[in-house]
């Protein structure tokens, strides 16, 4: 990470990828992702939970969130960020939900959280409690700007903040200050030096890297055999798997348009699923794919059935949008390391196992060529000069006519992020759920992010409410596409498969009565 270390003057340049996330953010598109945590208590405890929460985050409070920006006039260069002091009663907050209190009423009242920017003069984070669930379980939901962490980066820090015990030992409270960090706001040219070191040490690695990506591109559009006897004497390719380009051409090809894809106004909504990762794993295993094809495969089925309600189902495959990290292991920088590749969702097979099938092979195709070329994908780029013109392009993007007129890259943007695999704690309360909530953009209106947590699947599905009014209905699509999926799955191979007719699910209010 020595490209974005702290300088002499205390300050740490933002890689290019993450300064953009800046650029594109306005009040329609804000550019957190976020978390809701559900907890419950140990029997006959009667603690604060805020008071918990609260001494959690100060025993926490790792540099990543004492993160200031500090931005140059006129946007002609990222920010950069430097080390200074939180004030907790800021950054912590009780929401007290409307009564009843109800699995629907927290939902919502986490959407319109969501919703709000980040105050960009403090550190680009907020946590709020959030009081009156019916049930008696507590709960808390936290946002963090994309720009500090993404995904993968983000279950780091939740390992910085958790516990694996009820009763852990006492942690050493953090200094003050980093030694390193000034107190005092840093002057332009302070500001205008940083940023143009890093700037130019990308110009610079981006030409040394030039001769590698052209014999990467070169290996990948050549036919099969060329490719592989080019590979097998390229020392960089040697260990990369074939790249099927019959399923690469069928995943990148352009989605069809759909009322998801809009210009977004403001206005979210969230929604809640759960799925058993060991149910998901015997489907995969059985049909030589992964949880995440499977995963895929819901998401096709629960926009099938949806948009089909709607009368809006192309007969053109949807496509989605999906991050694919290239984190090394181990690697736990607090910045993006992640590219974005498109995946046929095959959402014109209406059988969900040849739905399944046909996804894990385009899926397939794109891990491919992303894995051979992970080594020339930045992960920084140099933008002096530019940020304000991302700003601007993004403005014009988010016209509704310029929407309308540009073709669709994709459909709906789907996440999946490994989390962490044993019960976490905050003080003495058990974490019982952990539903992640990620971005919309102008065009994308929907997306679905996943966690695995302790083994079950959390899925978290926001949307822009101008995109999808109330997303609570395509998460009951995708529990009933589950349910058509595992019918099929359990059908004995001489007997047609047939789907379950499913009716849609309970209501969420009586979900969280009910929840144990």
């Amino acid at each position: 990470m020595a490209e974005h270390a702290h300088n002499a003057s205390g300050l740490e340049t933002l890689s290019g990828v993450d300064g953009v996330f800046l650029s594109l953010e306005s009040a329609a598109t804000p550019m957190h992702v976020g978390s809701l945590h559900l907890f419950e208590a140990p029997p006959g405890y009667t603690g604060s939970f805020y008071n918990a929460v609260r001494r959690m985050m100060a025993a926490g409070l790792v540099p990543v969130l004492r993160r200031h920006l500090v931005s140059l006039p006129l946007g002609l260069a990222n920010p950069v960020w430097r080390q200074g002091e939180v004030d907790l009663d800021h950054h912590i907050r009780r929401v007290k939900l409307p009564r009843p209190g109800t699995w629907e009423q927290l939902q919502r009242t986490v959407a319109d959280l969501h919703a709000e920017l980040l105050d960009r003069s403090r550190p680009l984070w907020m946590l709020y409690v959030l009081d009156g669930l019916a049930s008696g379980h507590k709960a808390y939901y936290i946002k963090v700007h994309h720009a500090m962490l993404d995904g993968q980066a983000g279950v780091a820090l939740a390992g910085a903040l958790f516990s694996t015990t009820p009763h852990p030992p006492r942690k050493p409270a953090p200094a003050s200050l980093s030694a390193n960090a000034d107190p005092d706001t840093p002057g332009t040219l302070a500001v205008a030096a940083a940023a143009f070191r890093h700037d130019a040490a990308q110009y610079v690695k981006a030409v040394r890297e030039l001769p590698k990506l052209v014999r990467t591109l070169a290996g990948v559009v050549k036919p099969p055999k060329l490719a592989r006897k080019s590979l097998a004497t390229s020392e960089a390719a040697s260990s990369s798997p074939d790249v099927n380009l019959k399923e690469l051409k069928r995943s990148i090809a352009l989605g069809p348009r759909t009322p998801l894809n809009v210009a977004v106004t403001p206005g979210r909504s969230f929604a809640t699923a759960e799925l058993a990762r060991d149910e998901l794993k015997a489907i995969a295993t059985t049909h030589g794919a992964t949880v995440n094809d499977v995963v895929l495969c819901l998401c096709s089925g629960a926009l099938r059935r949806y948009l089909k309600r709607q009368g809006n189902l192309p007969r053109k495959s949807l496509v989605a949008s999906m991050p694919i990290s290239l984190r090394e292991a181990g690697n736990t920088e607090m910045r993006t390391q992640a590219t974005l590749s498109l995946v046929s969702l095959a959402s014109h097979k209406t059988d969900p196992i040849e739905r399944l099938c046909a996804i894990r092979d385009s899926a397939g195709a794109t891990k491919a060529l992303t894995q051979h070329s992970k080594a020339v994908i930045p992960t920084d780029i140099p933008l002096l000069g530019t940020p304000w013109l991302v700003g601007a392009l993004a403005t014009l993007y988010g016209k509704q006519k310029v929407v309308d007129t540009l073709p669709i890259l994709a459909n709906v943007l789907v996440s999946n992020v490994p989390g962490p695999p044993v019960t976490l704690y905050a003080g003495p309360y058990r974490m019982t759920g952990y539903w992640p909530l990620s971005i919309v953009e102008h065009g994308v209106g929907l997306n679905i992010t996943l966690m695995n947590y302790a083994g079950t699947l959390y899925l978290g599905l926001v949307a822009a409410t101008n995109a999808l009014p109330d997303v609570r209905e395509l998460a009951d699509d995708l529990m009933a596409a589950w349910a058509e999926l595992k019918a099929c799955h359990t059908t004995p191979p001489d007997t047609p498969a047939q789907p379950q007719r499913t009716a849609g699910a309970p209501k969420r209010a009586k979900q969280l009565a009910d929840r144990p």
